[in-house]
């Protein structure tokens, strides 16, 4: 199991798969069917808004990049979770989980950071609208997708490299994909100072961009508050949605993180949940919330649907 010069495994074996009989086909078809939904949705919004010029604005450019991550978090947790439920083993090689670990822990960065974004460009649209051409130019749009890539990278690289030069004493993982903490969990040495770090990175990449989407959403609700019942039916229909999932994203995702922790049957089970829940409702959501409730690409995306009819 061990290479000759290194405590790494070289492979590692999730043990929470039970076998499920006949049952593993139904699971296999409903998640396949949750897979090719996820892929189909957001594409469809990453292709109207990268063939439509009309849709080349901030908001929508900030959408697709949304999309673009759903995209890739699915990809990389679905293909291997598909071929464990059929599987009778649960077996993953040492590269393939550090690669998966690192693909799910930065889809889960990017959707923070890319929801904040999408935060504050509503709040100068909505709180300061003569500025917002000034404001959100090509240039602000470039550096703001810059910064919300760079920092989960930063953030998570350093836990990536930290679970990677580790010495493990196990290849045995409580999950039903690869994560950083799982990983570090199997240490030989102690890992007290790379936890506390955890969680000081976990409550600040998590609540920061919380405190300041709730700061942007309250300042929209004010000025909201003293506009006609047509802008505000409009602000609404464009914030309503994003705090409502931004609020429930983060909420889980600090839960599965603080759950981890814990080693009792019942807490595994429940952080299990919400690790599917966070891998899954997104980028089922996303879409329909972000891409298909607003008119303007509905418009855009049902104009294909027409100009591919009137071509057959």
């Amino acid at each position: 199991m061990k290479s000759n010069n290194s405590l790494t495994p070289s492979y590692f074996q999730f043990t929470v798969f039970a076998d499920y009989g006949p049952l593993r086909y139904l699971f296999f078809s409903l998640s396949l069917l949750i897979y090719v939904t996820i892929i189909s949705a957001n594409l469809v919004i990453v292709l109207s808004v990268c063939l439509e010029t009309s849709l080349h604005q901030p908001m929508y450019v900030f959408i697709c990049c949304l999309c673009l991550n759903s995209l890739y978090g699915s990809t990389g947790f679905f293909p291997r979770f598909l071929v464990d439920l059929l599987s009778d083993t649960h077996f993953i090689s040492c590269p393939l989980c550090f690669t998966e670990m690192y693909v799910t822990d930065t889809y889960v960065g990017y959707e923070l950071t890319l929801l904040t974004v999408m935060a504050y460009d509503r709040f100068v649209a909505i709180c300061q609208p003569l500025h917002y051409h000034s404001k959100m130019t090509f240039r602000t749009v470039l550096l703001l997708l810059s910064l919300a890539v760079l920092y989960p990278v930063w953030a998570f690289g350093y836990f990536f490299y930290q679970a990677s030069t580790l010495p493990l004493c196990g290849n045995q993982l409580h999950k039903i994909f690869c994560t950083t903490l799982s990983i570090i969990k199997l240490s030989c040495v102690g890992t007290s100072v790379i936890n506390i770090a955890s969680q000081i990175i976990a409550v600040i990449s998590v609540f920061t961009p919380l405190s300041f989407v709730l700061y942007t959403y309250l300042r929209i609700l004010l000025v909201c508050r003293r506009s006609s019942s047509e802008f505000r039916g409009k602000a609404l229909q464009t914030c309503l949605p994003h705090i409502v999932t931004f609020g429930n994203y983060c909420i889980s995702l600090f839960c599965d993180f603080s759950l981890s922790w814990y080693k009792t049957d019942e807490v595994k089970t429940f952080s299990i949940v919400l690790s599917l829940e966070f891998l899954i409702i997104p980028p089922i959501i996303n879409p329909l919330v972000y891409g298909l409730n607003l008119p303007q690409i509905r418009g855009v995306i049902f104009g294909f649907l027409r100009a591919g009819k009137r071509v057959h």
